[in-house]
């Protein structure tokens, strides 16, 4: 088993590069899906999720040219609509929770698709629902075959209609959007997701000749049109990597330079982090924080504790409460984490504990952290990640830990994280990839 042995403790001190954004990249290139023309797609992080995607892809027929490291040109003229029925999709396709994105494009354009029950992290329930009844509201009619795990669907004359979704789900809203930008008529999206990365894939097929207005919003219209034309696509930055290395940057006391950020996508996340007390300036679009010793965790207007909790865009993005949990730690004062979306994304605070965190498990959805004002240093030890967002907080622990720390199953960090172990070192990260095996 793959796993970090990292040696903590030591300030870092440098540049860094964020990726392209994973959770835009499952949705933009399920939509070169829509067209058989040309697609470039530009700024795609080099990482598992997104590679298993393409290469999924390449396996219905699409044909796949990388042009450079992070680009890549996809033609989706000659597909094969027989290969749902294949093992071998079977296979890829529950190997990857992103791999729910294609249902969309393909019952647009070729008015049948089949999934079978995808994979992911394991942090709680993550109902497929939204995506599901959305498609039902449009004409589709699925088969779920318990006995192969394969929902079958079949979507001969999708239509548009008025559809209220039950959640403000991003991929639920992408899905949608995706199935109806070819249906006939109007269709009309409330409770639409509005994410920088949705808003990112809208702007996209309204360059393909979609007619998509209310972009931004929780209200989608979208007029059907017959086909849509090739386009360049550039991926933003992955929002979730900035958060990442902000937190980074305050834990280990360094000072961090996070390049070409699009600061105006970020919404309210430079304001949450700015509420723990870490100071950073905009010096054109980077993000530089200086060294700080310390940092203190403002209090609500009342002097009550402060309470950070996730919430649909514009509100603060889940995949972040992890990391503001792990920053908070070394903070003077205290925070109570909230978080809504998922039952299961706290529980790897008892490996934090172990290290030395003074953090109360209230429930599932809620953990209070009591600041160390960096009084107390943690403690190196041995632990896995449960998950890609946990993983990234426990290797930001254990960077700022006395002592050696070694992280298994770093699979999980890798699915949304490109080059991680470079690009620390490339900051004096003491952290090497060893072969080893947890000892209990």
């Amino acid at each position: 088993m793959n796993a970090f042995e990292i040696k903590g403790g030591k300030k870092l001190k440098g540049e860094i590069v964020p990726q392209g954004a994973k959770n835009e990249a499952l949705q933009i290139l399920s939509a070169v899906l829509l067209t058989e023309d040309k697609m470039t797609i530009s700024n795609i992080p080099d990482i598992k999720d997104v590679n298993k995607l393409i290469d999924l892809l390449a396996a219905l027929g699409v044909s796949v040219q990388r042009l450079s490291k992070d680009t890549y040109e996809f033609e989706a003229k000659n597909i094969h609509i027989d290969y749902f029925q294949s093992e071998e999709f079977k296979h890829k396709g529950g190997g990857l929770r992103g791999s729910i994105m294609i249902v969309g494009p393909l019952l647009a354009r070729f008015g049948k698709a089949a999934i079978p029950k995808p994979g992911g992290d394991k942090i709680g329930r993550r109902r497929l629902d939204t995506h599901f009844l959305g498609f039902e509201k449009l004409g589709a009619k699925f088969v779920y075959d318990a006995e192969n795990n394969f929902f079958n669907v079949d979507a001969t004359a999708l239509r548009g209609t008025y559809i209220l979704l039950d959640e403000a789900s991003v991929t639920g809203t992408a899905n949608v959007v995706m199935a109806a930008v070819l249906a006939k008529g109007t269709t009309t999206i409330y409770n639409a997701a509005c994410e920088p990365y949705l808003q990112q894939l809208c702007k996209m097929l309204n360059r393909m000749g979609a007619q998509i207005s209310g972009i931004g919003s929780n209200l989608l219209t979208i007029e059907g049109v017959d086909r849509l034309h090739g386009t360049e696509h550039r991926m933003l930055p992955d929002m979730i990597e900035i958060g990442s290395f902000i937190g980074l940057a305050a834990m280990t006391g360094s000072e961090i330079t996070i390049k070409d950020v699009c600061f105006k996508e970020l919404g309210i996340i430079p304001t949450i982090f700015s509420k723990l007390g870490i100071q950073f300036e905009l010096r054109g679009d980077d993000i530089y924080i200086p060294s700080q010793e310390s940092y203190a965790i403002d209090t609500f207007i009342d002097g009550s504790i402060l309470t950070v909790s996730d919430a649909p865009w514009p509100g603060f993005t889940p995949d972040l409460l992890s990391i503001v949990l792990v920053t908070a730690i070394q903070a003077k004062g205290n925070v109570l984490i909230h978080q809504k979306m998922f039952e299961s994304r706290l529980f790897f605070v008892d490996k934090l504990i172990d290290m030395g965190a003074q953090i109360i498990l209230c429930d599932p959805h809620r953990a209070t952290v009591i600041g160390l004002n960096k009084q107390n240093k943690l403690r190196g030890i041995e632990m896995t990640s449960p998950d890609i967002r946990a993983g990234v907080s426990l290797l930001i622990a254990a960077l700022s830990a006395q002592g050696k720390s070694v992280i298994y199953n770093i699979e999980q960090i890798e699915r949304g994280y490109q080059d991680i172990e470079e690009r620390l070192k490339a900051l004096g990260a003491d952290i090497r990839r060893v072969e080893a095996q947890p000892s209990h």
